[in-house]
């Protein structure tokens, strides 16, 4: 029983770090909010996290392409969400925590759609 116990503590132990870390929101700037406008390349309503892949107009006419990460399906489906809701070429208004790298992706804060309905979906929002 005692090999049992010590068995589960060190198995937890030892992937604790790894959890913390997959679920780290360190790489995003959470102090500052980006309002991104563009078309919806593919929404993955996928576990562990779903997430938008979104072509943003630049300034000088080209397209940056925004990788945006966002809840898990269960949760987004309890802030009102459902996996038609986006479809590839629809227009939208994205409000992310950005990557402090200045890589262009953040992670999700909000959506407006085209008919103007606004959904959130992360549950530390």
């Amino acid at each position: 029983m005692k090999f049992a116990t010590l068995a589960c503590l060190a198995l937890i132990v030892t992937t604790a770090g790894s959890l913390l870390a997959h679920h780290s929101p360190v790489m995003f700037d959470r102090t500052v909010r980006k309002t991104l406008v563009g078309k919806v390349v593919e929404f993955a309503w996928t576990n562990p996290h779903s997430s938008i892949q979104l072509d943003v107009p630049g300034a000088n006419g080209s397209v940056e392409r925004w990788g945006v990460e966002m809840g898990s399906p269960n949760s987004m489906a309890k802030a009102g969400w459902k996996s038609t809701l986006l479809k590839a070429g629809d227009t939208v208004t994205v409000v992310v925590n950005p990557l402090k790298s200045g890589e262009p992706g953040g992670i999700f804060v909000s959506i407006t759609l085209a008919d103007g309905r606004t959904l959130g979906g992360r549950a530390t929002d």
